[in-house]
């Protein structure tokens, strides 16, 4: 600051530096992931991927889904006839102060009526939204929830693909879903493009487990690392669950914790998946049948692809650090970025700017990692060399 006198750009001239020119600050994000490969700091081939909600400029009380406005037309109700009461009970009693408080009864009136009015013009506008949701500051923001109970903001998902080596981002999206379901592959397959390598480790958490997804990355070449998430509630009501059950390749059949064989019986087709359907008829005379089902008989399903679930599932059995890695890799940045942007988070709106904006963080971050590890020196050299060779 004393080199330069003080001088420093204004918030206009930065504001308007980050609007003029999304294209090139996203392209100069994905041009120091290129040097960072360049300058091999991607070897170990394995990312760990991970989403976290960043608050958008949209307030909540801007957001609007059919349940909030629900809620919220309900509560104007509930006003307005509490004050027609208080109007009744004021003519009867006739106060001294009666024609004052009747006079701010029906201001009171007037603005709960023309709130009403407008509640009813955005459940309009909201029947146009494909997701039902509408957000008046940022009408890309959407509502999301977080890991309280009870708690959420109006925000933007960003995924962050992290290399467990440096820590370096390799790649980020900024989505506007509230969860990660449909995340694995996309950021599998950037992450991979942007490292090099062919054959690559993902690590992810449970809520990225989603079959399709992972048949997406093996197919590909990529190798999940995925725990499975278990939506069964057997287990709470002292039945057993599918993984007392165990699938026989050869045979193409179950075996239950009775010992009996449960073949396939029928297949059908449940949201564009092929599902296979395994079970017995000798549950009846099983004394293990209060333990199992409440039915007639205990069937398992089987999705045409689950092998490639049981593989990836025994990988994580065998090597149980895996999850351990991905915390302390991905975790970490997005707390710090978070800590950079302080309690206002993104400062743009819309999608695409979001983006430009995220872009701009995520440079920084790379940028200051690399310095740790290299210096400031060699990371200039590194430049030079490569914007000549470029």
């Amino acid at each position: 600051m004393w080199l330069t006198g003080r001088l420093c750009p204004d918030f206009k001239t930065i504001a308007d530096f980050r609007r003029d020119n999304g294209k090139g600050i996203r392209n100069v994000c994905r041009r120091f992931v290129a040097l960072c490969r360049q300058l091999d700091l991607f070897s170990e081939a394995t990312v760990a991927i991970d989403g976290s909600k960043f608050k958008a400029v949209n307030n909540r009380d801007k957001n609007f889904t059919p349940h909030k406005l629900a809620q919220r037309m309900k509560q104007i109700d509930e006003s307005i006839e509490r004050y027609l009461q208080e109007l009744d009970t004021a003519d009867r009693t006739q106060s001294p102060d009666a024609g004052r408080r009747g006079q701010h009864i029906q201001e009171k009136l007037s603005k709960l009526r023309q709130q009403m009015e407008s509640l009813r013009q955005i459940e309009e506008q909201l029947k146009l939204q494909p997701d039902e949701q509408l957000s008046l500051t940022d009408p890309d923001a959407r509502s999301m929830a977080t890991s309280g109970r009870g708690t959420g903001m109006v925000g933007y998902n960003v995924q962050a693909s992290v290399d467990t080596k440096h820590h370096l981002i390799v790649t980020h999206e900024v989505t506007n879903e509230g969860h990660d379901r449909r995340q694995l592959s996309n950021m599998a397959m950037k992450s991979r493009e942007a490292t090099g390598k062919e054959q690559l480790d993902v690590l992810a958490d449970r809520g990225y487990f989603k079959g399709l997804e992972i048949l997406k990355c093996v197919e590909a070449g990529i190798t999940p690392w995925v725990p499975k998430t278990m939506t069964s509630d057997n287990k709470a009501k002292g039945l057993f669950d599918k993984r007392d059950f165990i699938y026989v390749e050869a045979d193409d059949e179950y075996r239950c914790p009775a010992g009996e064989q449960l073949p396939r019986h029928h297949s059908s087709v449940e949201a564009g998946l092929l599902i296979h359907s395994y079970y017995t008829t000798a549950c009846q005379r099983c004394e293990l049948k209060s333990q199992c089902t409440t039915g007639k008989e205990r069937r398992v399903r089987r999705w045409e692809h689950e092998g490639v679930l049981d593989a990836m599932q025994h990988r994580m059995n065998i090597t149980p650090g895996k999850m351990k890695q991905r915390r302390c890799t991905v975790e970490h940045v997005f707390g710090t970025l978070k800590f950079w942007m302080g309690s206002a988070h993104f400062l743009m709106r819309r999608l695409k700017n979001v983006k430009t904006e995220m872009s701009l963080h995520v440079l920084s971050y790379n940028l200051r990692r690399v310095i740790n590890l290299l210096g400031a020196d060699e990371l200039m050299v590194a430049i030079r060399r490569y914007v000549a060779a470029t």
